[in-house]
């Protein structure tokens, strides 16, 4: 994976620096000319976009946007139905892994871990349903709060939020699907061909 150059290094915990040293009674890191970025040992570079998977559910493929200004993930969601199993709240979803297209669909049930309300990128409030999932991103595997909606009109089916990504991604803005693409019969299908 080649080094990121670049400023801002205080932004960036868990990475190791070089050419820089750590003001420890700031906790910031001061650069000496350029910076070179390597991940440790447990950092994974991911680019703005990835195809992902959700395993638990079936799904092997499904592009994603990796979202830095978003807390928590969120997925699109048709069908919401809360029901209660054996006490406990849970919820009932289709997830359509493919834009504009309805082939493929899941039917999940999983458990309500909590109920948010979550202010848009437009600035309007709106109360969703969030459950527990593991997400593929990247070639780890991943725990992740995921918020539920319609992202319908959105060209990603799935955001990548802050709470997953602090599980040692580093992500490179400048680039796309580090962890690697599907073959091309399945790209053509998320585009409705």
């Amino acid at each position: 994976m080649p080094a990121l150059l670049g400023r801002g290094a205080e932004s960036l915990r868990g990475v190791r620096l070089r050419g820089a040293r750590e003001d420890r009674q700031f906790h910031r890191v001061t650069c000496q000319d350029r910076c070179v970025f390597e991940p440790d040992h447990s950092s994974t570079f991911t680019g703005w976009r990835e195809w992902i998977g959700l395993p638990e559910v079936g799904i092997e493929w499904m592009k994603a946007k990796i979202d830095t200004g978003a807390q928590t993930s969120a997925l699109h969601a048709s069908e919401v139905v809360e029901f209660e199993r054996d006490g406990d709240e849970w919820v009932r979803f289709t997830v359509h892994p493919w834009q504009d297209s309805d082939l493929d669909a899941v039917v999940v049930e999983r458990p309500v871990h909590d109920r948010r309300s979550v202010r848009s990128s437009s600035g309007h409030a709106q109360d969703r349903l969030v459950v527990l999932m593991e997400v593929s991103l990247c070639g780890r595997a991943i725990p992740a709060e995921v918020t539920l909606t319609s992202r319908d009109e959105m060209v990603f089916r799935m955001l990548i939020g802050r709470e997953a990504l602090r599980q040692g991604f580093v992500i490179d803005p400048a680039a796309s699907y580090l962890g690697g693409r599907p073959d091309r019969a399945v790209r053509r299908r998320n585009r409705g061909a």
